[in-house]
């Protein structure tokens, strides 16, 4: 594996610096921070673009999968692809919470979208706020934090622009309205399933559950117009260091993207999962359960006759948000800024098209948890890491790529090690949580799943679809014990609106 050297870091940073002194009316030189100097001391340190790409699994080609994604594949081979990433919860919100602020659904009880975060725990802090209090230019548009109305904390950022929406029911949603009147517009559904634009059950929620092509350009939808709005600022960036969040909503459900982005597919010749229909038959009772959350969907989707179809519109709006992905790139890279910016790319979590016999993300399995996370730092060596790390790491790891002083009570470990060369494993694995003590746990040595009522699933690392459950294998017991060191030792109280 190609590696990135803690030298080159330094040397970058360095010249950077002088770059920087050199140019009159420009920032004070880039640099790491030297021992025993705050960073309240010292205004340089890089800039940090961050894209966010809801719901993309590890679909994308830099990861194997069939998408055609050509912009974060050249962001990977040029920055450290962490090809074994994943999510701190299977869910928007929890898991955005936790990534935001290195804090676990354990520890905050956050576990779902019900909570607004920020207003039941006002003293967490979050990456951007704390970016911010050190120097930082925060800007944040799109998809950050959920995108439910309320979600966002205003005080996160310097300038804020507010997601818009593509959909019908979001658009309705986002303008404070009553909801519980929604009807599909004239036009709508674009998939034409009566039991959708009837507003039945299945599917479970039927105002997001639609797909098809948009007769829009990419620069009139909702992610266009935050692109267009991050593009201006990339062009004319602050004169302090900047932290700016660009938050992709595709390609979440309604899986809507203009037409050109169908045109990269034939629907014939997509690659279908992989599944066997006896997947589920040696899990435990808490694990079919979560399977079958919202089996209902996939059941309707087969019997309409339109899984590929559902498939299509999918890899059409990973493909639509690759190629935001890519105007995000190149207007850095046009920008004044380049030299001293480096990129982070992650999503919340993935989604399932039929393994465990399940189409949804609220599981604790691989189509639900993995994701891509890239981190590309200019003149970098780049590199490929294959061991699991967790996004709950990325909050540490930024404070010591910036230069920021370490919060000891975050729940992540900085990944700046494996940036700057090392091979050795992380000293933690891979932690995902759904729902109170429901866990999953990866490393080297396979991935155990503990649900909260004790039963557990093992999966040996080389069982990619988790298709063997070897829990019950005397084989896996001292890897079983491992693993479980790194459960959590308590598991927070659910919070509800505000309420323990």
């Amino acid at each position: 594996m190609r590696v990135v050297r803690r030298r080159v870091i330094l040397i970058w940073l360095f010249c950077v610096g002088l770059s920087c002194a050199a140019s009159a009316g420009q920032p004070e030189p880039l640099r790491v921070p030297r021992d025993g100097e705050t960073p309240d001391r010292q205004r340089a340190h890089p800039n940090v673009l961050m894209i966010i790409v809801d719901d993309l699994n590890d679909c994308a080609g830099c990861l194997g999968g069939q998408a055609h994604t050509p912009n974060i594949d050249s962001l990977a081979a040029r920055g450290t692809l962490f090809t074994d990433a994943h999510c701190a919860a299977p869910v928007c919100n929890p898991s955005r919470v936790a990534t935001l602020t290195g804090m676990r659904p354990s520890t905050t009880g956050i576990y779902d979208n019900s909570v607004t975060w920020h207003r039941v725990l006002p003293d967490l802090i979050s990456l951007p706020q704390y970016l911010r209090k050190h120097g930082y230019y925060t800007a944040g548009g799109g998809k950050v934090y959920h995108h439910m109305p309320g979600f966002n904390r205003p005080a996160d950022w310097n300038v804020r622009f507010d997601q818009v929406f593509d959909g019908p029911y979001q658009r309705m949603l986002s303008t404070g309205a009553d909801v519980s009147h929604f009807r599909w517009p004239q036009g709508y559904p674009l998939n034409r399933i009566s039991a959708v634009k009837n507003l039945q059950r299945p599917p479970r929620n039927a105002r997001e559950f639609d797909w098809g092509p948009l007769e829009l350009e990419a620069s009139e939808t909702g992610d266009g117009r935050m692109i267009s709005w991050a593009e201006r600022l990339l062009a004319d960036p602050p004169q302090q260091p900047f932290f700016l969040a660009a938050g992709i909503f595709r390609p979440h459900l309604p899986f809507y993207a203009p037409r050109r982005f169908f045109e990269l597919y034939d629907p014939e010749q997509l690659q279908l999962p992989v599944v066997r229909l006896d997947d589920c038959d040696d899990l435990p009772a808490a694990g079919q359960r979560m399977a079958a959350g919202r089996r209902e969907d996939l059941e309707l989707v087969e019997r309409e006759g339109r899984f590929r179809e559902f498939l299509h519109s999918y890899l059409a709006s990973v493909s639509f948000a690759d190629a935001m992905v890519g105007r995000l790139v190149k207007a850095l890279a046009s920008g004044p800024a380049a030299a001293d910016t480096l990129i982070v790319l992650w999503s919340d979590h993935g989604w399932h098209f039929g393994e465990k016999r399940a189409l949804h993300k609220m599981t604790l399995w691989n189509r639900a948890t993995r994701v891509p996370l890239i981190i590309a730092i200019p003149q970098q060596t780049p590199a490929r890491y294959t061991h699991p790390v967790g996004l709950i790491d990325l909050f540490p790891t930024l404070n010591d790529l910036c230069g920021l002083p370490q919060i000891p009570t975050l729940d992540g470990g900085s990944l700046l090690s494996l940036l700057n060369g090392s091979r050795n494993m992380p000293d933690h694995p891979a932690l995902t949580t759904y729902g109170r003590g429901n866990h999953s746990v990866r490393s080297q040595l396979g991935t155990l799943i503990r649900y909260a009522d004790g039963s557990e699933e093992f999966y040996a690392k080389e069982d990619v679809n988790e298709w063997v459950n070897l829990a019950g294998d005397s084989s896996t017991i001292a890897a079983r014990a491992e693993l479980s060191r790194w459960l959590p030792k308590e598991d927070a109280v659910p919070l509800k609106r505000g309420l323990r």
